[in-house]
């Protein structure tokens, strides 16, 4: 059984650059704790809709562009030891302050398997 975190994040567009050395640098702290794996994805095709959507989601403005990304481990018990690792890995700077996006309009969640 596996389980899952997923993130959905507005990302400046010219900020983009940073985000993604920041999700490289994730990706290999986050796999050498223990993380199955590690992805992030950049939207292309995503209409604001008319009741919800991903840009709704997270208050998209014009000059943004949403970030899926999701990793994943072998268990939740697994997650909750990489994740409390990874955050305390120095390698990350998790200071909202200097984030390359506005960490108060991203979510996420932790996600067991259905299908």
């Amino acid at each position: 059984m596996s389980y899952v975190d997923g993130f959905v994040v507005p990302v400046p567009k010219a900020k983009l650059a940073d985000y993604t050395k920041l999700a490289r640098k994730a990706e290999k702290v986050f796999r050498e704790h223990g993380a199955i794996d590690y992805r992030e994805w950049v939207a292309d095709d995503v209409s604001p809709g008319k009741t919800t959507s991903f840009p709704r989601s997270v208050k998209l403005k014009p000059d943004e562009i949403v970030v899926f990304s999701y990793i994943v481990y072998k268990s939740r018990k697994q997650r909750d030891r990489v994740m409390a690792k990874a955050m305390q890995d120095p390698r990350l700077d998790m200071d909202h302050a200097t984030m390359p996006f506005d960490t108060k309009r991203m979510f996420f969640g932790g996600f067991k398997k259905l299908v």
